[in-house]
């Protein structure tokens, strides 16, 4: 290109010359996903820059992990595959580092995966928290400091809780709880709860039940239904998805609108008119009975 190409033309080719340095074509993302990430950074760290001192800042960044991390928040299954052979050992290396306990440090490293893939939604948008991850300092860094403070945040839930217990043990009176009784949730959404989780498959069942009623870890979950960690976190985000869908169904064929059945699904859980876990235990394979019982 000449030299007298116009600074719009000349950025245009720096920032293809960036996503080429990313490698973020093979993790999924397209240029003008690359792009969008950079400007989401600049606006963050660099909000009144000059189109120079952008491209300046951008060269700076760790491109290819940045475009790693943003690709699994988006949901790419090879940018997953390659984030979990890349950093797993060292993510359990770094909780073993804070915790001082193989065990323990293994709890830590896996608690964060869910967070990490994105297997929630917020306003119908994946939520992942590698998207807070901006490329400035190295993914491995970024990951160190994500584990301190869930350590963190764990140790104090848990010394709240052991400060309650002993002022409950030294006869500290505490405050009445609200009188105000709480509203049972609307007995159509128990309803259209049982029969979507009765429509679940067996293993489906056991993959539910392991994760929120057993505590199980996705690695644990996976070896005993013989996949992937990876592909278990696929499985909840997509069996989550599927639940709520037929609830929803399942409400509007009793009578609700979709701003009705929206209001009912924000519904306390512990008011349901429905045995959850006597559901998601029905005709669970013996196997992971004796799974359960081997620890």
């Amino acid at each position: 290109m000449s030299s007298g190409a116009k600074p719009v033309e000349k950025a245009a080719l720096a920032i293809s010359d960036l996503f080429q340095k990313s490698s973020g074509h093979r993790y999924g993302l397209t240029e003008a996903d690359f792009q969008c990430i950079l400007e989401q950074v600049a606006k963050k760290y660099q909000p009144a820059a000059s189109l120079g001192e952008r491209l300046q800042f951008w060269r700076e960044l760790k491109l290819e992990e940045l475009a790693l991390a943003r690709a699994c928040a988006a949901g790419h299954e090879l940018a997953w595959q390659v984030f979990l052979t890349r950093y797993r050992e060292k993510l359990y290396d770094i909780a073993r580092g804070i915790t001082k306990e193989d065990s323990r440090a293994r709890d830590l490293a896996d608690s964060i995966y869910g967070d990490l893939y994105g297997t929630s939604e917020r306003d119908g948008c994946r939520v992942s928290r590698l998207s807070s991850y901006m490329g400035r300092g190295s993914l491995e860094g970024w990951l160190r400091t994500v584990l301190a403070q869930e350590f963190v945040n764990r140790y104090r839930k848990q010394k709240r809780l052991v400060s309650l217990e002993e002022q409950e043990e030294e006869g500290v009176q505490f405050s009445a709880a609200n009188p105000n009784p709480v509203v049972p949730a609307d007995s159509r959404l128990g309803a259209a709860v049982d029969l979507a989780l009765g429509q679940l498959g067996a293993e489906d069942r056991l993959i539910l039940a392991a994760y929120y009623l057993d505590d199980r870890t996705l690695t644990e979950i996976g070896r005993l239904v013989g996949v992937h960690e990876s592909t278990i976190c696929r499985r909840l985000e997509k069996l989550l998805k599927g639940l709520r869908k037929q609830v929803m169904a399942g409400l509007v064929a009793q009578g609700m609108n979709r701003g009705q059945a929206e209001e009912a699904l924000e519904a306390d859980v512990r008011y349901l008119q429905v045995d959850v876990s006597r559901r998601l235990q029905e005709n669970r394979p013996a196997a992971f009975q004796q799974d359960k019982g081997s620890d």
